[in-house]
């Protein structure tokens, strides 16, 4: 929670179920520290010299373990200047990304106190209920941060385009080498003709053996 406020406890309580949905959301890649108001472990993390608290804290899951990032919940009372002085600031210079999440509708407010107060914020994401469940839209992202997703989907990507290019290469050849045997199959076309032509000559036969027989018959008259 924000030293410098108290939310109503609507509000607070809307915030608290935010967070638990991002720790099930972001367990799936990170150890995920959290640090709310009714839990008794915190998981500071260093920020020019000092402690903060951000409301997750997130570690990278693979060896070396190390911070990723942190990220910093806000409601509708807690987008302001106060806020962004007192937590926003030191939370962006930590070491690692800086997520912010807040209220859908609050979005522009929270990119302008950023840019105003030069917080170097890695992505912004709305929420807002529906129904029984909540809906997270990212709706800024800087460029440093879609510059790093790019360098670490770059690897297995260049091994799926190999993998679709072997893949494309094979199915090339499949395609020639079968290309090239319905070539040397006889087309039905001509299959017919060849048959025609095998009937005509049977025939062409025929006619010539019963010559010699009316020629046979003349001569005994």
């Amino acid at each position: 929670m924000s030293p410098i406020l108290l939310r109503p406890i609507r509000e607070q309580l809307e915030h608290d179920r935010v967070i638990r949905l991002l720790v099930g959301k972001l367990r799936r890649r990170y150890a995920v520290g959290t640090n709310l108001g009714d839990e008794p472990e915190a998981t500071p993390v260093k920020s020019l010299g000092d402690d903060v608290y951000p409301d997750l804290v997130l570690i990278t899951s693979e060896p070396p373990r190390r911070l990723h990032g942190v990220v910093e919940v806000e409601t509708s009372e807690s987008v302001n200047h106060l806020e962004a002085m007192a937590e926003w600031i030191p939370f962006a210079k930590a070491r690692g990304a800086f997520y912010l999440y807040v209220p859908a509708g609050t979005t522009d407010i929270a990119l302008r106190l950023c840019r105003q107060y030069k917080i170097a914020v890695s992505e912004i994401w709305s929420y807002h209920p529906v129904g029984e469940q909540m809906r997270f839209t990212m709706t800024y992202r800087s460029a440093r941060a879609s510059a790093a997703g790019r360098a670490s989907g770059a690897r297995p990507g260049k091994g799926a385009a190999k993998r679709d290019a072997g893949t494309k290469t094979g199915n090339t050849a499949k395609r020639a080498a079968t290309k090239k045997t319905l070539t040397k199959k006889v087309s039905p076309k001509k299959r017919v003709l060849k048959k025609t032509a095998a009937t005509k000559e049977k025939k062409v036969g025929s006619t010539k053996k019963k010559a010699p027989t009316k020629k046979k018959a003349v001569a005994k008259k």
